[in-house]
């Protein structure tokens, strides 16, 4: 697979790659690694964005002026390459406005790197509970605009794309933000692709604390059903503003659905609301983004909706029962295991299982200032969910 190209970013397309996998439908290339560690100043730490147990993710800037987001994976054992073959794979085949596309990959004898574009917005998280989250940037629009897009992104995963897409690690610092605050669903380094006329699969458990479906967190069995409870917490997060798990006085930790569920069931919905809001929301949209919510975290998976009918919700398209008439199902988890979670009240989010803590997932809580300039020449875990 050659090419005549000598700078990334260019509208040459190696040959053989697709012009359907890059971000916001660009095509995907293959690049050398000097045309990386030239883009990220040499993978500087001034350019780091994260760093997590799969490596580092480095922001870049191109010959061309176009920046990137290079992750470049730290070890290169079976796991590692398999994430890597997963990741590359899904997002090859995947191309839509709200999922994070493949800008291209980087294949050596000893090195493995994936290369999106950057995302200036960074991601959700750091807006919700991280870096940015003081300038209370995401006022209720942006908030529905992000619920809605990132569903959108996910239907098109579970129901649009063959063979279908489960992407199993659905959570804040996995949904970026661009320019204009439109969401991208990324990392799909845990995604299964899930072969035609089969309903489920039963696998090692991977993803983050406080967002598995009680029937993966304990048995391993994943469906598009384990996507939809994980966006319902994402929507409970996004319309309240708290984690998925707190640690309160004392060292307690509580779940966000052991926090909600007394206030849906008596109706008091704008209680739940995100305080930094200061009372500036659509009540209505409110009342149908907390019963959608409520409907995704229902402890079985059959009595969750599908994600086309949580974009039909969420939307106004499709009117459903009163929230006060509903109970929120709420898991809670074993002291046990709450013990193995990494978070505190400086972290910014939740252990994972069978994961690595990346933090902000792809971008992390870079120096806002820092993000827009150049870089500069200077130097087994599973758990079983108890239920209240």
């Amino acid at each position: 697979m050659g090419s005549s190209l000598s700078c990334c970013g260019l509208e040459k397309v190696e040959e053989g790659a697709s012009p359907l996998g890059g971000g916001h439908g660009a095509p995907w290339r293959i690049f050398s690694y000097k045309e990386l560690h030239s883009a990220t100043n040499g993978f500087n730490d001034d350019n780091k964005l994260g760093e997590g147990g799969f490596g580092s993710v480095y922001w870049g800037k191109t010959n061309d002026g176009l920046q990137i987001a290079v992750k470049k994976l730290k070890a290169m054992n079976s796991k590692a390459e398999m994430e890597f073959a997963v990741e590359v794979e899904v997002l090859a085949r995947v191309r839509h406005k709200n999922l994070l596309g493949l800008r291209g990959y980087c294949f050596g004898v000893d090195q493995r790197l994936i290369v999106y574009d950057y995302m200036p917005n960074l991601s959700l998280l750091s807006h919700l509970h991280g870096q940015c989250a003081g300038e209370v940037r995401l006022d209720w629009k942006k908030r529905m605009k992000i619920a809605i897009g990132s569903a959108e992104g996910i239907l098109y995963l579970h129901h649009e794309v063959t063979p279908h897409i489960i992407h199993r690690d659905i959570k804040a610092s996995n949904v970026l933000l661009d320019s204009d605050f439109e969401p991208l669903v990324a990392d799909f380094g845990f995604a299964k692709l899930i072969p035609e006329g089969v309903s489920h699969l039963t696998t090692r458990v991977k993803g983050t604390l406080g967002y598995l479906a009680p029937e993966y967190a304990m048995w391993g069995k994943v469906s598009e059903s384990c996507d939809v409870y994980s966006f319902g917490i994402l929507l409970l997060e996004l319309v309240t503003g708290r984690k998925p798990i707190e640690k309160l006085p004392g060292g307690v930790k509580r779940t966000i659905t052991e926090w909600a569920e007394p206030l849906i069931s008596k109706g008091k919905f704008r209680e739940l609301v995100d305080p930094k809001l200061k009372g500036n929301f659509d009540e209505n949209q409110l009342k149908q983004a907390i019963n959608v919510a409520a409907l995704c975290v229902q402890t079985e998976p059959e009595n969750r909706p599908k994600m086309k009918e949580v974009v039909s919700l969420l939307k106004g398209y499709e009117p459903k029962p009163k929230v006060m008439e509903m109970r929120m199902a709420s898991v809670k988890y074993k002291d046990e295991l709450l013990a193995l979670d990494q978070a505190t009240d400086d972290d910014d989010e939740a252990g994972a299982p069978d994961a690595s803590d990346d933090g902000y997932g792809i971008f992390s809580a870079l120096e806002v200032q820092k993000i827009h300039e150049p870089y500069k020449n200077n130097g087994d875990r599973r758990f079983m969910p108890k239920h209240v």
